[in-house]
């Protein structure tokens, strides 16, 4: 109980750090750029503490879902008047409030008044933390711990012969071997004994070794295999190889339905922790991001599916949608498995990596209230303002996202009504690394 607890606080922590980063990457430009930015807050609702930086009060709130910070200025004046319909008012006493906040000292300093290039990088400086928080946490857990990988070291050897009938070379019921000794007791393999070379091709890795070893079976059923022994010497032996017919995985683990050969020894190599280099972070990313962009697109009809789960009982996705009570579960399932520590510890990485990632591209979507919907103002803004150029009219003011409110409220509605079904759905029916 005590290490499922411990891996809960993990990610409850990793995510706070996560929201933390994201305000930061808001906060940073913003006031590189001159706005004043009158809060940084990590949550929502009361505050739980508070203190005053400069010209910024930095918060901790109580509801702990997100953050913000409040930039002076993020409505501009109205260019014209409004109408009297209820959207209007609406969009007219967000300007106000808004801009009831601007000082005299603030000309210039304003969100509105930026040019549009500091504006975009505001807002993207939020997800691109996200990318970048991300990036580290999967070097750290793929390029600093490692991943456990074959080595060239044995580590049991097979008594008996191999064969699609005995894979493993086990010893049959009666004590003996139907086939005879492996390939690898026949050649005098043993536990602790590393392969240097094969048919006279050095391996370093389990990757050449496999490579060399299906290189030799093909040229001569017979070659050598050279060792280092446990004292440092080193000799060659004589070994016969062997080809079985083997069904091919795909990356899942999951049978394809093929065959293929696959040439045998007859040995099992000990596993060691292996560190991957560096660009096999930029692979994973995109690997991620491709998956999460379908999870993005099909993430209605999965919101759907989760509701009539929920009603009509059944089984849960294990692909759909988990809110940070479901993560956090997650972490705690983790910490308290059987894995070794530091496998563990890779998986809490990839895990806050991964929702780093979604962070990402879920605030890249182009709808306000989110990072992307203000940064598709701005584009709009550029579009608008060229095609005004080429008609030979000057370019208009910023775009009036304050005439955007309706849309606001209605997907901060609908955020907040998704948000809570998966909540409830993490409560009452969660999604676990068994299934």
């Amino acid at each position: 109980m005590g290490w499922q607890i411990l891996g809960m606080l993990a990610v409850v922590t990793g995510i706070a750090v996560s929201i933390a980063l994201h305000e930061v990457g808001h906060l940073l430009p913003a006031k590189k750029f001159g706005v004043r930015v009158s809060d940084y807050a990590i949550g929502f609702g009361p505050s739980l503490f508070s203190k005053r930086f400069g010209e910024t009060t930095y918060a901790l709130r109580a509801i702990p879902v997100g953050g913000y910070i409040r930039m002076i200025g993020m409505y501009p004046p109205a260019s014209q008047s409004g109408g009297t319909g209820v959207f209007s008012r609406m969009a007219e006493e967000a300007r106000q409030d808004a801009l009831s906040e601007v000082l005299p000292s603030d000309n210039g300093r304003t969100f509105y008044e930026k040019p549009i290039a500091q504006r975009i990088t505001i807002m993207l400086g939020g997800p691109t933390m996200n990318l970048l928080l991300a990036g580290l946490l999967f070097a750290v857990a793929l390029v600093g711990v490692g991943l456990p990988a074959a080595s060239t070291t044995v580590g049991t050897v097979s008594p008996c012969t191999l064969s699609n009938a005995n894979p493993r070379g086990l010893v049959g019921t009666n004590g003996q071997c139907a086939d005879g000794p492996s390939a690898a007791v026949r050649a005098g393999l043993k536990p602790g004994m590393t392969i240097t070379a094969i048919d006279g091709i050095v391996v370093t890795d389990w990757q050449s070794l496999d490579a060399a070893l299906t290189q030799a079976a093909k040229r001569n059923p017979t070659g050598t295999v050279t060792v280092l022994n446990a004292d440092g010497s080193s000799r060659t032996l004589n070994i016969d190889f062997q080809v079985l017919t083997v069904d091919r995985y795909d990356a899942s683990g999951v049978p394809t339905g093929e065959k293929y050969q696959r040439a045998v020894m007859g040995v099992l190599m000990q596993w060691q922790r292996q560190h991957l280099p560096v660009t096999i972070v930029p692979r994973v990313m995109w690997s991620m991001t491709t998956a999460s962009v379908h999870s993005l697109a099909s993430f209605p009809r999965k919101i759907w599916d989760l509701g009539a789960t929920l009603i009509h009982g059944g089984t849960r996705d294990p692909n759909g949608p988990v809110s940070v009570v479901g993560a956090t579960r997650i972490g705690g399932e983790i910490a308290a498995s059987s894995a070794d520590g530091w496998d563990k510890l890779v998986s809490l990485l990839m895990l806050l990596g991964s929702l780093n990632l979604f962070l990402f591209l879920f605030n890249l979507v182009p709808l306000l209230p989110l990072d992307g919907g203000h940064v598709a103002a701005a584009v709009w803004e550029v579009a608008r303002n060229l095609l005004r150029r080429l008609r030979g009219h000057r370019a208009n003011g910023p775009v009036d996202t304050a005439r955007l409110l309706p849309l606001t409220y209605a997907m901060s509605t609908l955020l907040i009504a998704v948000g809570a079904l998966v909540i409830w759905a993490d409560i009452v029916k969660p999604i676990t690394l068994g299934g």
